[in-house]
């Protein structure tokens, strides 16, 4: 199988499980072509495996004009009904206004770059990662060179503008929608015509649990991780404001920070304003292998998102066998079981977030039992072998048109990890 992977800017620091993903279908012989909208900035080049990525991922941006021009020249002459119907596509779908047009126009532009490169490399699939900008040129592209195209929904930003992004149509046209858990494929069937739910598949990201040695908690703690984007949504004041109350019964308390982004220079602002300079430790951006080994020196993994899907970095923490404290949001709540492998709270209420982290910390027994009930919740749903499996599967069945007698979703129970392992073949 040869197919394409499309995403707005791979790779990314903040999207290693996309990175898993194309890895793992390479290692089970697919012929994997990664094509990405935007070059990444070398912030993101954490590690060798981003610069390996980087150095193999063909970009559509900046475009040479010259070969903008053959491109989308060659696809007209080919076939000029096809090109006009993607033309047709493309005015349906645009954004409102005048800077809505203009922006279909750069995806159209782009889409032919890509329909071109397609073609020339004969894959006969797209998959795209996040249906919004980069989606739209997936869409396009799809039309423009005759071959199919399916994408993965994570949430939550999508569906704060479904609309806008034409997520209907894009679910429409697609051969089959990853979503990644099943609040994911709730959000998108409701922009979808119930003949398509069967091609809407709960397809989790995951990690590979062999990577993460277990911790072992052996006595009271006081080591805090956030690992995240620095943006609005990842409510990390409400975590700083959570930190002051902790710092009363807990003063040697230490959060790690291990992320960047827009907010960077006002997170530390606040932390500084909150007197908590010398409990809280930004480090930037790390590595795959970094991550890992700040995992390894933690107590206790907290999460104050607003925001979110099923957070990767979640799932790498209770395969580190360590409890988590997260927000009750969106599909998370299909990894974290509440007073079973961690601890479910409010979004945006800090002082239940400090009362439950305060009682990890105090009591060690209860850390390792999470842990290690953490840890096997992962290995059974969230591992990326068995995942990546699924979706192979699944997009082998939708390229021979039998998707819908896979696992027609709305009739079967879940398939379980054993199920899956035991009926996908490569």
């Amino acid at each position: 199988m040869r197919i394409a992977y499309l995403t707005g800017e791979y790779p990314r620091a903040t999207d290693t499980f996309i990175q898993r993903e194309v890895a793992t279908l390479r290692e089970h012989g697919v012929e994997v072509h990664t094509f990405s909208v935007r070059r990444t900035g070398t912030e993101h080049i954490v590690g060798p495996e981003q610069q390996q990525e980087r150095d193999r991922t063909f970009y559509l941006l900046p475009p040479n004009p010259i070969n903008l021009l053959l491109a989308h020249l060659g696809l007209l002459l080919s076939s000029p009904g096809r090109y006009l119907q993607a033309i047709k596509l493309a005015w349906s779908t645009r954004q409102p206004g005048l800077k809505g047009g203009i922006y279909q126009l750069f995806y159209f532009l782009e889409a032919g770059i890509l329909a071109g490169q397609i073609r020339q490399r004969q894959i006969s699939h797209l998959h795209n990662h996040f249906p919004d900008s980069s989606g739209s040129v997936a869409m396009l592209a799809a039309e423009l060179g005759g071959f199919t195209f399916s994408f993965t929904m994570h949430g939550p930003y999508i569906f704060f503008e479904p609309y806008r992004w034409r997520l209907d149509e894009k679910i429409k046209r697609a051969l089959f929608v990853a979503c990644i858990s099943y609040y994911c494929r709730s959000q998108g069937m409701v922009f979808a015509p119930t003949d398509k739910w069967n091609r809407m598949h709960v397809i989790h990201c995951g990690i590979d649990p062999a990577l993460f040695a277990p911790v072992d908690h052996q006595e009271s703690g006081k080591r805090l991780l956030f690992v995240g984007r620095l943006a609005a949504a990842k409510g990390l004041p409400i975590l700083l404001e959570s930190l002051v109350s902790l710092k009363r019964s807990h003063p040697e308390i230490l959060l790690t920070v291990v992320g960047d982004g827009p907010d960077r220079v006002e997170l530390e602002q606040t932390t500084a304003k909150l007197g908590l300079s010398a409990n809280v430790n930004f480090v930037g951006y790390k590595s795959q292998a970094e991550v890992r080994r700040y995992l390894e020196q933690t107590d206790v993994f907290v999460m104050s998102s607003f925001a979110e899907g099923i957070p990767v970095v979640l799932m790498e923490a209770m395969a580190a066998g360590l409890p988590v404290a997260a927000t009750q949001i969106a599909g998370i709540s299909e990894l974290v079981e509440n007073s079973v492998n961690g601890y479910l709270v409010p979004p945006g209420d800090a002082v239940t977030l400090a009362n439950r982290v305060a009682q990890l910390l105090a009591d060690h027994q209860l850390r390792n039992k999470f842990g290690k009930a953490g840890r096997a919740k992962v290995e059974q749903d969230f591992n990326i072998y068995q995942e990546v499996a699924w979706l192979h599967q699944v997009m082998s069945a939708a390229l021979q048109s039998k998707v819908e007698s896979i696992r027609p979703d709305l009739q079967q129970p879940t398939v379980t990890t054993k199920q899956k392992t035991a009926t996908t073949h490569f």
